[in-house]
């Protein structure tokens, strides 16, 4: 069996390494080769040089390339169709595929000794490379939910008055920066690393005052009865939801920057070290994706029960009631546009408004009507007048519709 190459999954992603007119006639046979991109196997040579008994792998690596991909509805076929076997490095299974001849189909084989799979160092390595691509594909993917939300994210952090929070625009410029360092060098010197291992308190800091401020809104929204009261809220909370989503997909991505650059530096200086740093990054990134989604869930959770209250009295406070479904179904659009680039689905529905003589037949409505009509005239002594006004209102829209008394 020849042109045989070698598929890796980390769960995230799916690398393809081999021959590189193999590796792309893969790719393009399974119509995926636009979308990957190269796996840099030279970012292994620190490991090569370093571990002990993969002379051999290493020869094959240095005359092999590979390619990445994100998996994706389109990508992970690949993953079932060839049936990736779990290995000794946690989290990543593999398997070899080749074709003989004039045999179309790719098909499973069985490792060669020297492949991949026979040294768990290599392996490790790149699992450790394509932990960083991950990390990559979701920065540019935030890059471009920010450029296209109407709140930038730097003028957010300008222009907030907390000194901390206003830090994280000095670390984002140094972050970048060792970013470019890495794409041009390959590597994070010490100087570099020098100038962003201090920033992630800066970065953890900003993340846990734009949680805070959700938890702060969901908690106004759930104190909040007057049905007035919670059209103007719902309103301004459209603005403030999506700058606070903005400051945390910021935060975001300068973390996932900072998870590339301490993989590539653990890789230089302690390559034995990478598979339990990647597997620590990967713990504490699911950790930060879980605490936000509870945060955002909660405050969704606040914004439907208040949706709940203006829904069942539309009789009295039809515009009201208009704002408040408005406004939830605009940050619930927002909440869909953050989860997005980090790859979180979304089951959440668009509420609809109630019509006003859908609410004049619903003996519930009438009722919370007719208490409310009756308590705002009591005040003003003229009840009988008031539940009066109601019920005509009320009448009126059973005629119009068709409806007997």
């Amino acid at each position: 069996m020849d042109n045989e190459i070698q598929l890796i999954s980390d769960g995230d992603g799916l690398a393809v390494i081999g021959d590189p007119t193999d590796v792309e006639r893969f790719l393009a046979s399974e119509g995926l080769l636009s979308l990957s991109k190269d796996l840099a196997l030279r970012r292994l040579g620190p490991l090569l040089r370093a571990a002990a008994g993969v002379a051999q792998a290493g020869s094959d690596i240095a005359a092999n390339s590979g390619r990445w991909l994100k998996l994706t509805e389109e990508s992970t076929h690949l993953y079932k169709k060839h049936g990736l076997m779990e290995t000794k490095t946690p989290g990543i299974s593999y398997a070899m595929v080749g074709k003989r001849g004039s045999i179309e189909s790719w098909l499973q084989v069985v490792e060669r000794s020297g492949s991949l799979l026979t040294n768990p160092a290599i392996l490790a390595g790149a699992a450790g490379i394509m932990a960083q691509l991950a990390r990559q594909h979701e920065m540019n993917e935030i890059k471009s939910y920010l450029a296209t939300i109407d709140k930038k994210v730097d003028d957010v952090l300008r222009a907030q008055k907390n000194v901390e929070l206003g830090k994280v625009f000095g670390a984002g410029l140094d972050i970048e920066s060792a970013m470019t360092v890495l794409d041009r060098e390959g590597q994070v010197d010490d100087d570099t690393w020098s100038t962003v291992q201090g920033r992630t308190h800066t970065i953890t800091d900003a993340l846990g005052w734009a949680l805070g401020r959700l938890d702060a809104l969901a908690e106004r929204v759930e104190s909040t009865t007057k049905i007035g009261d919670l059209a103007k809220m719902a309103k301004e909370g459209e603005s403030e939801v999506q700058e606070l989503l903005a400051v945390v997909a910021r935060c975001f991505e300068l973390q996932d920057a900072l998870d590339v650059l301490r993989l590539q530096r653990v890789l230089d200086q302690s390559p034995d070290k990478l598979d339990g740093r990647r597997l620590v990054l990967k713990d504490d990134r699911q950790k930060r994706r879980e605490l936000i989604s509870q945060k955002i869930e909660h405050l969704m959770a606040r914004m439907d029960a208040a949706a709940g209250t203006a829904n069942s009295n539309v009789l009295l406070h039809l515009p009201a009631h208009r704002t408040v479904v408005g406004s939830i179904n605009h940050v619930g659009s927002a909440v869909d546009e953050f989860h997005r680039p980090l790859g979180i689905g979304s089951g959440r529905r668009s509420l609809e408004a109630t019509r006003w003589w859908d609410a004049a037949r619903d003996p519930v409505q009438l009722k919370n009507a007719a208490a409310e009509a009756g308590r705002k005239a009591a005040v003003a002594g003229v009840a009988v007048v008031g539940v009066a006004v109601l019920a005509s209102r009320v009448a009126l829209a059973r005629e119009e519709h068709g409806e007997e008394e």
